[in-house]
């Protein structure tokens, strides 16, 4: 199969989570479960896979200078989040509700502007997801296979997370196609320009969309999990998140 097939194939994962995500989003036990689990995911990915690789594809520079362009990176990424956070609608904080967490259309809302954010980051994560997929397949297809699958693992339940906390229709669709075919386009970008593009420009790109994620995560998940009406279910989403991370990052 064509390395380019593969990172379309990756892609696909994310519009299955999406369609399951999509009938569940009306449960709120299953969506407190969802989060917990898209949680666990990113926190798992953030740990374990994008911090390593970042300082992986930065360390041609000298330690303290590799260690820093990461860390003012990530911040970077966190303040673009922080800055999309006032344009992306969402649920108004000075609520006359008192509990407004409990209350349906703040809480839809909230989840909503969730959604958003994480299509952003996760497009971008995807892109240079698809060109790590691309450039991997080219070396050895097996391993792309395997690569593939781990890949397309830990993306249902990103894309549970996204159609469940999504609710406008046409802003559900515009976001499958976007998300299914962002791994697609991260191949394409590779195919043309795999001679020119550095280690160090991968790095920073990865380092950026660390960031993203830690903003997300712990801004805007993590809240969502402690004020949860059923924090069991919760928590354990967190736990089978991140060990739905590990077996796919041990297949990849």
């Amino acid at each position: 199969m064509h390395p380019l097939l593969l990172t379309l194939l990756a892609g696909c994962f994310i519009l299955g989570g999406m369609i399951l995500g999509f009938y569940s989003r009306e449960n709120k036990k299953l969506m407190n479960f969802v989060i917990g689990i898209a949680f666990g995911v990113i926190v798992a990915l953030i740990l374990i896979e994008l911090i390593p690789e970042s300082y992986e594809k930065l360390e041609p520079l000298e330690t303290w200078k590799s260690i820093a362009m990461m860390v003012v990176t990530a911040l970077i990424g966190i303040l673009v989040m922080n800055i999309l956070d006032n344009f992306v609608p969402h649920h108004e904080h000075e609520s006359h509700h008192e509990h407004q967490h409990k209350d349906d259309t703040c809480h839809n809302e909230h989840l909503n502007h969730i959604g958003i954010l994480s299509t952003i980051a996760l497009m971008i994560h995807n892109i240079i997801e698809g060109m790590s997929l691309y450039v991997a397949s080219q070396a050895a297809i097996t391993s792309g296979y395997l690569l593939c699958i781990g890949i397309g693992l830990h993306n249902i339940p990103l894309g549970i997370l996204v159609a469940g906390t999504l609710h406008n229709r046409k802003e559900t669709i515009i976001t499958g196609t976007l998300l299914t075919i962002s791994t697609f386009i991260g191949g394409i970008i590779m195919y043309f320009i795999n001679p020119l593009i550095g280690e160090l420009v991968v790095g920073l790109l990865i380092a950026l969309t660390l960031g993203m994620l830690i903003y997300i995560a712990f801004i805007e998940l993590l809240g969502q999990i402690i004020h949860s009406e059923n924090k069991s279910l919760s928590v354990g989403g967190v736990v089978i998140g991140i060990v739905i991370f590990l077996i796919s990052g041990s297949l990849g």
